[in-house]
């Protein structure tokens, strides 16, 4: 069970365009391995982060429309949005400690 919130192309906008604060999107896909390595970290981030930080998933398998308009091209691709715009983002896995710097910067 993943503590992070399922968007899809038809909900991203009211979820994460127009939330306040600190919204993390993980795009991702089914079949990626580096996807699947990363879930976890991104869940102990949500659960330390809660009511700091809104964490999401996007699979982009079903949702072309939110992945081609954020230019994401290779997974996993975790994009940190504050207010609704787009800041910061990490392309493929990487551990704890460099995801819980980018939540740690941009919570604040």
């Amino acid at each position: 069970m993943s503590n992070a919130l399922e968007v899809t192309d038809s909900d991203f906008e009211l979820q994460i365009e127009q939330h306040k604060g600190l919204a993390v999107v993980d795009f991702w896909a089914t079949w990626c391995a580096p996807c699947r390595m990363i879930a976890p970290v991104l869940d102990a981030l949500a659960i330390e982060y809660q009511g700091k930080a809104k964490v999401a998933k996007v699979d982009v398998d079903t949702n072309i429309k939110t992945s081609t308009k954020f230019n994401v091209r290779s997974i996993p691709a975790i994009l940190f949005f504050k207010d609704g715009k787009l800041v910061d983002q990490v392309i493929g896995f990487v551990g704890k400690p460099t995801l819980a710097e980018k939540f740690k910067q941009h919570a604040a």
